[in-house]
């Protein structure tokens, strides 16, 4: 496919019509025009997966994000504009899991290319994740039985910690599978794709060695974070997360955790509790204060605000390991 262009549906025509959908600069981030542009037209569903699009389409792709800035992922729902969007789309990049409303509209959708980044690495089960699908009610013990194998299918893949590009090396992984969609959806323009690609993992590769000297020798390994999305980046440092919440940022720990989190910042000097910027740090900064531990902010880089330590992906998460090694001190 070479930007190719498709029917439009009755409700991708109301709604281009009310967007003014237009041309738009690649790398524009806007999310009021996604298609029918003289570029190929990506539609991303958040800010990760809109820099990889970014970075490795440069001048020949208009991205748009599905994801305004400032807005928390996780609960994203989807306006009929959006949906829209994404049928006018050359193609959509995402990762299953993280945004459940994304996941229906993209099934749903005629898009040819559908990219999922969770396909492009492996995902891993960091635990925190809580689980809350019924199996069944009083009397239905046949329906039950019949559908517990997907139940459980459905508990594994949620149980898979998808905050992936947390860690670079995985990121860049996801990256050069992203690039080989691009390349193949749009082979006219597949050399300077693999080119980016390349420059992009290399700033990967140089991001991966500054994190593993920073936080080589340091006084603690152990951090105290809002919410479980430094799983994969703690594993490939050798450190250890403890969330105060699981995955999900909006959930409320049990005073037995907070005790627990209490009583492990003296065993294991614990100096700084993190929260980040598109929730609220409130049970962080309690936490913090009832255990007179100091406050800073580790950014999961969901999204870029003017409240984020940094104007892109590179700048803040070299923002993230400044305050990681001076919370555990870092030599």
């Amino acid at each position: 496919m070479n930007v190719r262009r498709r029917h439009i549906s009755g409700i991708a025509v109301t709604a281009a019509t009310a967007l003014g959908l237009g041309t738009l600069s690649a790398c524009s981030g806007d999310s009021a025009a996604a298609g029918n542009t003289d570029k190929f037209d990506v539609v991303a569903s958040f800010y990760p997966m809109q820099f990889l699009a970014e970075q490795i389409g440069g001048d020949h792709v208009n991205v748009t994000t599905l994801t305004e800035p400032g807005q928390e992922p996780h609960d994203l729902e989807l306006s009929a504009k959006q949906t829209a969007q994404m049928g006018e789309a050359d193609a959509v990049l995402y990762l299953k899991a993280l945004q459940p409303a994304v996941d229906e509209a993209i099934a749903q959708s005629d898009v040819k290319t559908k990219i999922d980044a969770a396909t492009l690495t492996t995902l891993e089960d960091h635990g925190n994740v809580e689980h809350d699908h019924a199996h069944g009610h009083e009397g239905e013990e046949h329906a039950a039985e019949e559908h517990s194998e997907e139940a459980h299918s459905e508990e594994e893949e949620h149980a898979r910690d998808p905050h992936i590009w947390l860690d670079p090396v995985k990121y860049a992984e996801v990256a050069e599978g992203v690039a080989k969609a691009f390349e193949k959806a749009d082979p006219d323009h597949a050399a300077d794709y693999r080119k980016n690609a390349e420059t992009l993992t290399k700033k990967l590769a140089d991001l991966n060695t500054s994190f593993k000297d920073g936080l080589a020798n340091t006084d603690t390994k152990v951090f105290f974070t809002n919410h479980a999305a430094f799983g994969y980046l703690a594993e490939r440092y050798g450190l250890t997360q403890e969330a105060i919440n699981g995955l999900d940022p909006e959930s409320e720990p049990s005073p037995a955790r907070i005790k627990e989190l209490q009583d492990e910042a003296k065993a294991d000097g614990v100096t700084t509790v993190f929260y980040e910027t598109l929730v609220s740090g409130k049970t962080a900064k309690t936490l913090a204060k009832d255990a007179g531990l100091k406050t800073d902010v580790l950014d999961p880089l969901e999204g870029i605000t003017d409240k984020s330590k940094g104007d892109d992906y590179f700048e803040v998460m070299q923002s993230n390991l400044k305050a990681l090694e001076a919370a555990l001190g870092a030599k």
